[in-house]
């Protein structure tokens, strides 16, 4: 008797330009189990997930459901033949109600064309109730907290009783305590009978709720193994193809001059009346790592709006190498020593439909080295010096300099960045989130260029919502909530629990 397979991706191969993306990939899925795929950023995880859901057509293999082969041309047959996906970045429509997102496109109506929303919300309220979802139906979804839009997104692949359901990378979002209700979630999921792949690149998450995984390298399978057998050593080898080292590596911080003075900062919020920043006071000194911790929302973000810039602040003054930029511009701030890697690398990190090599100079453009007296671009200058940067921290794109930024993996736009920011040798890096959706190889990677930076004399500002990486990779903490800062900690003498706690 053959294993019931739900679905089975046959020899897949996917190609765009200078690169193949999937190369001869086999994937089986059972029924009823949470299956992992796990790969570094631009293994080709996403694009074997969309050719799944009919967003890529595959130039070679077959796809199987409960044995028999199916053609998925777009989304919809996807949906007919019972396949759901969450995104990584979510589809739903921001002024819309929870529950017109969910009907959105299976609207359930009467005779005369009239939606029948009770029905509809009786239905979403009973999957919600059965699956521990807990969402509010009425609720508009730019109110709403991430956790809850992610929950939507399973509740509208839920109400068309999709019985193959793809989370892409669903947790690289949320806060520690929403994982732990997604797992849950997850696993509820499989008890019912429905089939998830996931796709992540956190091992511990992997170990925690997958039966089985398989991993893909660079766009090439490398193989399946059962979660029971394995551990997280081995994972990562499969995945990286070298051992990859956990732990952090520094010698003890010897802080110089103070580089960064804040001085009773405040900053007003965008969503509410209060101040999102409250008299804010604090300093980072050449040759240490400062990190900011705490729950996202507490004030971070605008904290550091406030010190690159892109916020103007309502109270108190900011000192950089002695030097005060409470009114500077951007400009002003980037060509005197201060480098950024932005949250939203998206929206204030990169310019997605511009090449590589653009992104990589789009601060200094205006330098003697890239441009000339006459106010030409020294396109020879700028490719080397891309191609330079590339080379030094492993930016992997399809064709090099000239890739347009949209076109690459996140983790690699995310290498882009921090290339960029750490090569202006900068007296001060704030570095936000700088290893959000990265995987384990980049992360030891980036940690080891803070780390780097702060070797050579420099002051780093980093803030982080991951407790591990404040805890490793920091020689002060200061932890922020709603808005101040209640606490000093030294990461020497204090546990992730105590850290949590505050």
């Amino acid at each position: 008797m053959e294993q019931a397979y739900a679905i089975e991706m046959l020899h897949i191969t996917k190609r765009f330009p200078g690169i193949v993306a999937n190369d001869d990939i086999t994937l089986q899925l059972k029924k009823g189990e949470i299956h992992a795929l796990l790969g570094e950023n631009g293994a080709g995880k996403s694009t074997l997930m969309s050719v799944l859901f009919g967003l890529y057509q595959a130039e070679e293999g077959v796809i199987k459901k409960d044995g028999k082969e199916v053609e998925i041309k777009d989304p919809n047959d996807a949906n007919r033949l019972g396949i759901g996906m969450v995104h990584q970045h979510f589809k739903l429509v921001e002024c819309f109600s929870v529950l017109d997102n969910i009907i959105l496109g299976d609207e359930p109506t009467g005779k005369a064309g009239f939606l029948k929303k009770d029905e509809a919300r009786k239905k979403i309220i009973e999957l919600s109730d059965k699956y521990g979802l807990s969402v509010d139906p009425d609720a508009i979804i730019e109110d709403v907290t991430v956790g809850m839009q992610q929950r939507t997104e399973i509740l509208k692949m839920l109400y068309r009783e999709n019985e193959i359901l793809i989370f892409d990378e669903p947790t690289a979002v949320l806060t520690p305590q929403e994982i732990e209700e997604l797992m849950q979630i997850m696993k509820n999921l499989a008890k019912e009978g429905k089939s998830i792949l996931f796709i992540s690149h956190k091992l511990n998450e992997i170990m925690e709720v997958a039966d089985r995984c398989t991993v893909l390298r660079k766009g090439k399978y490398i193989g399946t193994v059962d979660i029971k057998d394995t551990n997280k050593e081995e994972l990562s080898r499969m995945m990286v193809g070298r051992d990859v080292d956990f732990v952090v590596h520094k010698e003890e911080a010897k802080p110089g001059d103070v580089i960064l003075d804040v001085e009773g900062m405040t900053v007003a919020s965008k969503v509410h009346h209060n101040n999102a920043v409250k008299n804010v006071s604090f300093k980072v000194r050449a040759g240490e790592i400062v990190c900011i911790a705490g729950i996202d929302g507490n004030g971070q973000t605008e904290l550091v709006y406030g010190i690159t810039g892109l916020e103007p602040l309502k109270e108190g003054k900011i000192t950089l190498g002695g030097r005060d930029i409470t009114h500077a511009s951007i400009r002003d701030r980037n060509t005197h020593g201060m480098s950024h890697i932005p949250e939203d690398r998206h929206k204030h990190g990169l310019v997605l439909d511009y090449s590589l090599e653009y992104n990589m100079i789009l601060q200094r453009y205006f330098e003697p080295q890239f441009i000339s007296g006459a106010g030409f671009l020294k396109r020879k200058n700028i490719r080397e010096y891309s191609d330079k940067l590339i080379e030094q921290y492993d930016v992997r794109s399809g064709q090099g300099s000239i890739t347009t930024a949209r076109s690459m993996s996140g983790g690699n736009q995310q290498k882009a960045i921090v290339a960029r920011e750490i090569d202006k040798d900068p007296e001060l890096l704030v570095a936000v989130q700088p290893t959000r959706g990265l995987d384990v190889g980049a992360i030891e990677y980036i940690h080891k260029q803070l780390v780097a930076v702060r070797d050579a004399g420099h002051a780093v500002l980093l803030v982080s919502l991951e407790l591990d990486e404040v805890m490793s990779v920091s020689d002060r903490i200061l932890v922020m909530y709603e808005g101040e800062i209640v606490g000093e900690l030294d990461p020497k003498k204090t546990t992730v629990e105590e850290l949590g706690l505050y």
